[in-house]
């Protein structure tokens, strides 16, 4: 559905974006996740069409967006992340706009504005002007005008900042099901919403792609990394020493959680160049230690975030 290849958007010599590389099936719905700054925003205006690229290409549906902009934005629905409404316009005359500048009309157009209103919940405040709507239901207005023409690709940027609690879940359930009847791809710097949401997260810093999987799968690039933890009865400060001496080893945590709930035993977070398990082992063990659990850390999404954001993003950040 969409192809990338080496995408660059240059201000000066400053590159907001820089040599991505990615390809993304029918279908699926795609996070793109970092801190702010990151380059989130640019990409997704440069896939829209809404911003012209330095350098590299951008395939949707198989058209080149540069050769062929107009054909290929009527396969795409965009919500920036300050929605395109009218606020002088009620919520079913600004749909019909929507709709009527994308080539609709007749009863096409109308059958449909009225199935959007129901698909994004706003068919109660159809008759409403959108300046009376609260923020939650402008949102969900800016995604209904994203999705009027039926695109094959839906853009959104930062749909959940400012909902409340009970409005993300809405926008959460929503998104979900827009998922199979439409490619989605999305950004955010909310873990949470990324991992709840998305079928796979391409994690950005500093204008470059850094890790791109499953949740699942970029918890096991850490793991490939040496991430062990460690379950043992015996004094912290003892067990903690026996390891850090191990080869490869490169940092041992204690853990203060409450997962080691059993009296004398101590959890420790081991870091090294590799997959260390037997050598742990065996240390302890040799060592007259109770070992009682020895595991890949099983990280939350927050931690594979900082990790992949601290390790990776200085080392490939662009020289400007």
């Amino acid at each position: 559905m969409i192809e990338a290849d080496r995408l660059s958007k240059f201000y000066g010599s400053k590159a907001a974006v820089l040599d991505l590389s990615f390809r993304i099936e029918s279908g699926s719905v795609v996070g793109f996740l970092g801190l702010n700054g990151a380059g989130k925003t640019t990409t997704l205006r440069l896939l829209s069409g809404d911003l012209e690229s330095s350098v590299g290409t951008v395939r949707i549906g198989g058209v080149d967006l540069s050769a062929n902009p107009r054909e290929v934005k009527r396969k795409i629905g965009f919500l920036p992340d300050q929605p395109p409404l009218y606020p002088e316009m009620s919520v079913h005359a600004y749909l019909r706009y929507a709709g009527a500048i994308r080539g609709m009309s007749g009863a096409d157009l109308e059958a449909r504005v009225t199935e959007v209103e129901k698909m994004v919940r706003v068919d109660e405040v159809a008759n409403d002007l959108v300046s009376s709507l609260s923020h939650g239901y402008r949102q969900r207005l800016g995604i209904g005008q994203a999705i009027v023409h039926r695109p094959e690709l839906v853009i959104l940027d930062e749909p959940i900042s400012g909902l409340d609690p009970v409005q993300i879940a809405d926008m959460r359930e929503l998104i979900r099901a827009l998922g199979g009847q439409h490619t989605v791809l999305l950004s955010s710097h909310i873990l949470t919403e990324i991992s709840q949401t998305c079928d796979r997260i391409l994690v950005m810093g500093k204008g470059r792609i850094i890790a791109d999987g499953t949740e699942e799968e970029l918890r096991r690039q850490l793991v490939r990394g040496g991430v062990v933890d460690v379950t043992v009865r015996g004094d912290a400060t003892t067990v903690r020493g026996r390891l850090a001496g191990l080869d490869g080893v490169k940092s041992v945590e204690v853990l203060t959680d409450t997962k080691a709930a059993e009296p004398g035993s101590v959890r420790l977070r081991v870091q090294a160049a590799g997959d260390v398990r037997e050598a742990i082992a065996r240390k302890l063990v040799e060592g007259g230690f109770g070992l009682l659990a020895l595991g890949n850390s099983e990280h939350e999404l927050e931690d594979v975030f900082v990790e992949l954001t601290r390790d990776r993003s200085d080392s490939t950040q662009a020289k400007t």
